[in-house]
């Protein structure tokens, strides 16, 4: 190769297990999130013109459920993007110095 004005040493890719299972939980969540979606709404239509009392409580299951699927990829998205390096986790608060006293300047006077 040609090394030019801006050539600079790359890294090579190389294949990364850990980015493939978190893109496979994210792609399996958001698939159990929609089928969850699909069966709220059949439960619910059931409850409404049946009457069914345990096509409720199956509406509020199937419910949830989504909620914590969604919830989960959301997750494993924020993981994913940390470890692709577009994200980084956030930078921790300074130590409070033990002897200023508390309570700002209001309370120092």
């Amino acid at each position: 190769m040609t090394g030019g004005k801006r050539a600079g040493n790359r890294a090579k890719a190389r294949f990364r297990p850990d980015l493939l299972l978190l893109a496979a939980g994210i792609t399996v969540s958001i698939v159990a999130w929609g089928y969850l979606i699909i069966a709220a709404i059949d439960f619910g239509a059931t409850a409404r013109h049946d009457g069914k009392t345990s096509a409720w409580a199956f509406l509020a299951v199937a419910a949830l459920g989504a909620m914590l699927c969604l919830f989960l990829a959301f997750m494993l998205a924020i993981r994913l993007s940390r470890a692709l390096g577009l994200t980084s986790s956030p930078t921790p608060r300074p130590k409070r110095d033990p002897d200023t006293p508390k309570g700002g300047k209001r309370a120092a006077r």
